[in-house]
Order: structure tokens, then sequence, then C-alpha cells
């Protein structure tokens, strides 16, 4: 590897071969095809491990999208998949953290103003900029790293995992040192695994989440906005709700919990509820009835059961009339802000209704919000201040009556 010449990543072009197909088909719901439509077997192979390992289809299609990227790269570089070694992996590494990533051609939105980097006016965002963003590209590295350990156990890839782990990460007698008081830290890290930034959930202030509650255009975008606000639900979860999963009478709805798969009842606001009521007034004989049917339908002809695209693009439109760009999974944080702000809900109450496996998951929302830091270091700033301009006064010695001392130095009023 350290004899081959060094590759010119600038100039390599990526072409645009083969595509991610979706099948309907529940024991194939995606299929990685090459330019002439035939399916790569590989990919296939290590999509049936990941349905065995219950997996969901949503997780497929994710895993799909790093394979996809990995196997247009190589076809850049003229090389089988089962011929790349750490260099072909090295390179991609860097390629990906530095490309422009391909994007389909359409109006620019909110995150676009003021170039990459610079912060939406209203959120406070940074704009995702040109290029893939960090998650991705630390998923790629996960998913690839674990395509290759598939096929290297069954004999059918290379013996060396193009994208090893870190040997720094393994060496030495494990937790030899280890405090208990701190958190366990991951040693299963990627060798091309870059770091990534810590992220401090954001919640929508609740002054500007009731200008986007208003501009919401029908009851049914509000109800679907009002169960994510209140329930803490993620976007899909609600999204794949039957209408056999709605219980009024209890305000609880019923969602299937993205990881496990579990179907778990959440509560609900009885406002979320009222608005669901008047969506399904206005859509009565139009949609069709049964336990089994979606909750959720598009607005426009053909009707039909609305996706997590479809709802996206809604969200995307209200946030662009008010120049904003938060998401949908932005309702979820704010969701768990403000159960965490109550004092009558524990912390565990609050991870119950998130479904997080772990309480650390939960305990990030107890970082305070920074508008929250920022007017709470104003007012200590104006304090100060204060102060040094009239200090206050010093307690009395013992035995001096303070009303006294007032009086006699012209404090009292």
């Amino acid at each position: 590897m350290n004899d081959a010449p060094r590759r010119d990543l600038a100039a390599l072009v990526v072409p645009r071969w083969g595509r991610l197909v979706e099948t309907g088909d529940r024991y194939e719901p995606y299929r990685l095809v090459d330019p002439d439509g035939a399916a790569v077997e590989a990919v296939a192979v290590y999509f049936q491990e990941l349905l065995a390992a219950g997996k969901a289809p949503s997780t497929v299609r994710s895993y799909g999208m790093d394979l996809l990227r990995w196997w247009r790269f190589l076809q850049a570089v003229d090389i089988s998949w089962d011929r790349a070694t750490r260099r072909e992996a090295r390179d991609f590494s860097c390629w990906i953290q530095e490309t422009v990533k391909p994007r389909k051609i359409k109006a620019q939105g909110p995150r676009a103003v003021g170039g990459a980097g610079a912060a939406n006016p209203v959120t406070g965002k940074p704009s995702t900029g040109s290029g893939y963003a960090p998650a991705t590209v630390v998923h790629s590295e996960t998913v690839l790293r674990r395509f290759y350990d598939v096929h290297r156990d069954a004999g059918t890839g290379p013996i060396l995992n193009p994208f090893p782990l870190d040997l720094s990460r393994r060496s030495g007698r494990a937790h030899a040192h280890h405090n208990p008081m701190d958190g366990w830290r991951p040693e299963r890290v990627g060798r091309y695994r870059p770091s990534l930034p810590r992220r401090i959930p954001r919640s929508i202030p609740e002054a500007w989440f009731n200008k986007l509650f208003a501009a919401l255009p029908s009851n049914r975008d509000r109800a679907l906005v009002a169960f994510w606000i209140s329930s803490g639900v993620r976007a899909s979860e609600l999204i794949g709700m039957r209408q056999r999963d709605i219980d009024p009478g209890q305000q609880l709805i019923s969602v299937v919990r993205k990881g496990s798969r579990a179907v778990q009842q959440v509560p609900a606001s009885a406002d979320a509820f009222v608005w669901l009521r008047l969506y399904q007034q206005e859509v009565q004989g139009q949609i069709a009835r049964g336990r089994t049917q979606p909750v959720w339908w598009t607005r426009r002809d053909p009707i039909r059961p609305l996706t997590y695209h479809g709802a996206h693009r809604m969200f995307e439109r209200v946030n662009a009339s008010l120049g904003a760009d938060w998401t949908l999974h932005d309702l979820r944080h704010s969701a768990a802000a403000r159960m965490v702000r109550d004092p009558m809900l524990t912390l565990s109450d609050v991870q119950w209704v998130l479904g997080h496996a772990h309480l650390s998951a939960t305990e990030v929302y107890l970082t305070p919000h920074k508008d929250e830091v920022v007017a709470g270091v104003l007012a200590h700033h104006a304090r100060q201040a204060r102060e040094s301009i009239q200090p206050a006064p010093l307690p009395p010695a013992p035995g001096y009556d303070p009303a006294s001392l007032d009086v006699l130095f012209g404090r009292s009023s």
C-alpha cells in the first residue's frame, strides 16, 4: 500500500453509478442495482443479514445509501469491492469528508441563507454546507466496516477488513484504570472514523413555536405537530400509526418504537386529539376506514397514505414562511425539553416516554438552552454593575438596631 502512487482525490470524478431501488417486497425491501438493473449480490447478502437481525426497512435503506456511495467510489478508482484494501478505505474516508454532496436541483431553502457555515437568523443553526454531514461520514465508516466483517467471516470477501479498528483502542488491559464515577468510553472505534462533535439537542422556543403552529395550513398538520410536541415520539413512529392505535378516552397513542420495534402506548395532550378529530371530520368519506388503515393521508389527489418525506416537505414549507430551518426531530427535542423542565416529572419518566434504552441518552436534555444561558449571564452582569455603583450595605454590628441606624444615616424612606 505504501509503494502505490498517491491518488489525486481533488481530480477524482465519481460517477452516478447504480441506484438503490425500493422493491415493495418485505423480504427484500431494498435492492442495490447497477446501471443495467442487475442486483449487486454482495450487498443483497448483507441486506439479508440485516433483516435476519431484526433491522427495520428504514435501516436497510440507510445502510444501502452508504454502500451505494462506496460502490460509486470503487467505480471511480476501478477497484472491485472484494479487492479493496485499506488504501481505498483511507482514500474514501478522505474523499467523503471533502467532496461536494450531489443534490437535486431545487430552490434554495432557509438553510442556504448566508452560505456554508452561516447561522440561520431565526434558529441559530449553522448551515450544512455543500458536503456530507459529519454524522453521515461516521455512519458510512461503521456500515462499511460491518459489511466487510460479514463477508470476511463468510469467506466471500477480503481476509483483512479495509476499514479496520483503531489498534490503540484495543491494546492493553481493558478498563485497567477506569474511574467508576466516569462513563464508559467506546472501545470499538474505526481507524478511519473522524471525531463527531458533541451535539446539544436544540428545542424550539415557545414564542417561535406559537408562530410556527399558527402558520400550519390544515387541521391535519396541526394534529401532527400537536402530537409530536406533546408525546415526543419520532416523526416516523407517528406517521406509521394505524387507526386502531388511537385511544382518545385515555389520551393514549400506540407507536412502534424505531429501535426495538416494540409497541408502546404514549400519552399525548388533549389538544392533539381535538385537532385529530377535526381532521377526521374533514376527510370523512374520502379515506379508507378500518382498524389497519393509516391515520394520516395526503391532502392532494390522488389521496394516498402520508409518508415521512411528505411530512418533511410540509414542515419545510412552514419553516420557509418564517425563514427558519427547524426539523421534525426538533419537535421531539422540544417535547423532551418541556418534560425535563417540569419538576413533577422524573428523568426516568421522560426516558420511558421517549423510548430511550439508557438514561444517559435522556440526560442530554438537562443541558440548558443557549438562550437561557445567555439571558442568565447578562442578568449576572447587570447585577454586578448595580452593585458596583451602589454597594450593598454591610450588616450592623451586634447590639445595634437596624431601624435606628437607618434613621441616623438618612436611609429611611
